[in-house]
């Protein structure tokens, strides 16, 4: 992750040469000629390097290299054509502590713009393979991150200190249930082995055994009735705890700020608002102040501001990876979201510090104020 320090530019005459010598990283991001057009030619622009040094002899013989030059090497970073092709987009990263020099051949100005960065140096501690073995994704919580800002008072109306993606749902003790009653199947068994026991009665001696009286065949009938309405009863009871109950748990689920389902915007970016803020939306163009959590898919933090002063930067203008230009638009001020980045739309087959080359990246964000 790099931190955007200032605007950078060059202009370069035709057939002219440059020499670099920044106090910071310079990283180039686009190269155009321009107003007026002196020739209708082929530009080059070139950038010539000091090549890394690596060692291969023995002591004497990198005493003996110390000595010599080192030759230098050159590559074309674009190619431009009045008509045709008048500028061009690059992403060119260029050392603070190395000599670079950049050309232009034919007669044409050219003009190189990029900006100062500051690379983010947040190596962890890894096991043999290679994954975090610290809990440094759990130490870090936007809840308790101070936003360091001034805001607009009405940007301030409905915000909460906490977010409630991290408020844990307590569940009500299970109360212990009721002994349950005798299922009407229990009860028809045990009439229809009474009525057996009835008929064998009858059937034994030859001798017939006399029918209950009327009176106690209404009594089981009451009986048999009062049965009936106390199983209602308790249904009914029973029916409305469990909704009152359910009322309860989507209550206090209810507390938390709404949240919105996955969705996949452009590039393949996927975003998610764990908590929906109430302040102005960001747009492109704005200038956005920003408390962000990076890590890999395998849950590894690589960068991180959840303290001191906020990350700020222009929406949609280059100045971040294409992911967190297009997963911050749309988002309210004191709102928190998760974009999940594909490659592509982050840093692509480049490696990064702390970042393997082709990683999906997510990163939790918040979006702290819109200026």
């Amino acid at each position: 992750m790099s931190i955007v320090l200032g605007l950078w530019h060059l202009t370069l005459e035709g057939g002219q040469q440059k020499t670099i010598s920044s106090p910071a990283h310079v990283r180039i991001t686009n190269v155009s000629l321009g107003e007026k057009i002196a020739d209708q030619g082929r530009t080059v622009v070139k950038l010539t390097f000091e090549p890394p040094i690596k060692g291969t002899g023995s002591d004497s013989e990198d005493d003996e290299d110390e000595n010599e030059d080192i030759p230098l090497e050159t590559t074309v970073l674009c190619a431009l054509t009045p008509g045709k092709i008048e500028h061009a987009t690059i992403d060119v990263t260029l050392d603070s502590e190395a000599p670079f020099a950049l050309s232009a051949t034919g007669k044409n100005k050219v003009y190189l713009t990029g900006n100062y960065i500051k690379q983010m140096d947040d190596a962890e501690p890894s096991d043999s393979e290679g994954y975090s073995t610290s809990d440094d994704e759990d130490a870090y919580d936007l809840r308790e991150v101070s936003s360091d800002v001034e805001m607009h008072p009405d940007d301030l109306d409905g915000i909460e200190s906490n977010g409630s993606r991290f408020e844990e749902i307590e569940e009500e003790p299970a109360k212990p249930s009721k002994r349950p009653r005798e299922s009407d199947v229990t009860r028809e068994q045990k009439t229809g082995s009474a009525s057996k026991k009835n008929k064998k009665l009858k059937a034994e001696g030859g001798k017939a055994v006399s029918a209950p009286s009327d009176t106690d065949a209404t009594l089981k009938a009451e009986k048999q009735e009062k049965k009936k309405k106390d199983n209602k009863v308790e249904g009914t009871e029973k029916g409305q705890k469990d909704q009152e109950d359910q009322e309860k748990k989507e209550k206090k689920v209810g507390k938390g700020d709404k949240s919105t389902a996955k969705k996949t915007i452009a590039g393949g970016v996927v975003i998610e608002d764990v908590k929906v803020g109430t302040g102005s939306q960001a747009k492109k163009g704005n200038t956005v102040r920003m408390r962000y959590i990076g890590k890999l898919t395998n849950g590894k933090v690589f960068d991180k501001n959840t303290s001191g002063k906020p990350f700020t930067f222009h929406l949609g203008k280059g100045e971040v990876i294409k992911g967190w230009d297009e997963g911050i638009v749309g988002m309210q001020v004191g709102g928190e979201r998760v974009l999940s980045i594909p490659a592509n739309m982050a840093y692509g087959s480049k490696k990064q510090e702390g970042i393997p080359a082709n990683s999906n990246l997510v990163f939790e964000v918040k979006l702290l104020e819109i200026k």
